[in-house]
């Protein structure tokens, strides 16, 4: 009887992973495919801590297992709070491991100047890479929260701001700029590519004014806004390791003003490749109606999914974006156009979940939660709930949705049927991440602009 038992343990304890960035990998699926010890069984065993910050985390964590922090071997999470301070916390004991404060943080703290940038690991495990409200992108020692370097990706950190996550994909950390509320004039929304090694800058795409590739002076350009502040950032296209991301209101010309439109760039942001921009983007644009306030999700066999705050998701052909293989003057080319939950306005990322040759895709939002089938090249809503959600995840099987008016929420992703209802403060962009079975969430609202904030830790006991 004692093999047979080992082998029942070894199977209920998860292996060993990380959970480098939002969305868990470059291409941002929000899928993870390895098991967490959770299970429908005993996931409302879920025992929660909250460990309190001092600042407020409105996105989400990154995790890494067995790293050494402080001379001693630790599985840690890691938050970049509102105003750039970053946090190492010890997964299993909730006890905070090192902090890194910016310089400048005493002269933005509970000012406007935020950020919700999610933190990205290097490859290396010994370093991540955080933003600021100042604008910049800074490389800290997993060891002891030490700045290697700090690059400024913004000449108007007072007006561009670093909203989206961070990323790392072909040996370059990647980042992106939008604006703040109210979108004072004159910012751009850009994309920067950087070296890990030294954090110099490799390229810049401007999405206003693209025709110059440098960071510019926002007041130099003639047109503004267009900024690039979905959560998920710049997706990264699995293979070629090209960059998608989405722009917000704007003008648009079709040559070097790109405003509402899902764009294609070259793996390193030297280069505009394609381009799909909806028909009615002079509406968009002069609505308020940002494409850019959710980032594309990358679907497979071909297809990217881009929602917007007009309550609509458009199913693209990768290929041919725009009906065309390349970047040109042109509208439409979709071919698919579906709801959102509730069709009003998406500020999440999707999550999109492979399972048995079948592509899921869950999408959350203020008016509910929905899951989708792929079928034949188009969407399918298979289920819905009336249950608001930030962007959702799956892990080990069971969807994860944080409800921003405090609870977590844990689905059985084919159905939507209730697994499991855990408490929660209330938040605003904040989401989960599970791993080693453990579910770490961040909760508060950077618009409140508070200097303390929570990160809620669920261990099975």
């Amino acid at each position: 009887m004692i093999a047979p038992l080992l082998a029942a343990v070894a199977l209920a304890t998860p292996a060993a992973h990380d959970w480098t960035r939002f969305g868990f990998d470059a291409a941002r699926s929000s899928a993870s495919p390895y098991a967490t010890g959770i299970t429908a069984s005993n996931a409302r065993q879920l025992q929660r801590q909250r460990v309190e910050l001092d600042g407020t985390a409105d996105s989400s964590p990154i995790f890494l297992h067995d790293v050494v922090i402080g001379g001693g071997r630790h599985d840690a999470f890691f938050v970049t709070t509102t105003y750039g301070k970053t946090v190492a916390v010890d997964a299993s004991t909730g006890r905070v491991l090192w902090r890194y404060v910016p310089p400048g943080y005493a002269s933005w703290a509970g000012s406007y100047r935020i950020t919700t940038a999610t933190p990205v690991a290097d490859p290396s495990r010994r370093f991540i890479y955080a933003a600021g409200p100042d604008g910049r992108i800074r490389k800290l020692s997993v060891a002891d929260g030490r700045q290697v370097w700090s690059t400024a990706i913004t000449l108007l950190p007072q007006r561009e701001k670093i909203a989206a996550s961070l990323n790392f994909a072909h040996g370059l950390v990647i980042a992106t700029t939008g604006g703040y509320v109210g979108d004072a004039p004159p910012y751009q929304g850009h994309v920067v590519t950087l070296r890990p090694r030294t954090g110099s800058i490799v390229h810049v795409w401007n999405s206003l004014c693209s025709g110059r590739h440098r960071l510019i002076r926002p007041s130099t350009c003639g047109a503004s806004d267009s900024a690039i502040w979905g959560r998920a950032g710049a997706v990264v296209e699995p293979g070629s390791g090209r960059l998608l991301v989405a722009t917000g209101n704007a003008s648009w010309n079709g040559r070097t003003n790109w405003g509402d439109s899902t764009l294609e760039l070259s793996a390193n942001a030297s280069r505009l490749l394609q381009n799909w921009t909806p028909r009615n983007q002079a509406t968009l644009n002069r609505t308020d109606a940002d494409l850019g306030s959710t980032s594309p999700a990358f679907l497979g066999s071909g297809l990217v999914l881009q929602g917007g705050k007009d309550g609509l998701m458009r199913v693209l052909r990768l290929k041919r974006l725009n009906g065309t293989p390349h970047a040109a003057a042109l509208t439409g080319g979709e071919i698919q156009s579906i709801p959102t939950p509730g069709g009003t306005t998406l500020l999440t990322a999707p999550a999109v979940w492979h399972r048995s040759g079948t592509t899921w895709v869950f999408v959350a939002n203020d008016a509910g939660t929905a899951g989708y089938r792929l079928v034949r090249g188009r969407l399918q809503r298979l289920w819905a709930r009336g249950t608001a959600g930030t962007s959702p995840v799956v892990a080990g099987g069971l969807l994860f949705v944080y409800d921003p008016n405090g609870s977590l929420r844990i689905l059985q992703p084919t159905t939507g049927g209730a697994v499991a209802t855990l408490p929660a403060g209330s938040g605003h962009w904040n989401s989960p991440i599970v791993v080693a079975g453990r579910v770490a969430l961040p909760e508060g609202n950077a618009n409140d602009h508070l200097t303390t904030g929570i990160l809620n830790i669920y261990r099975l006991p």
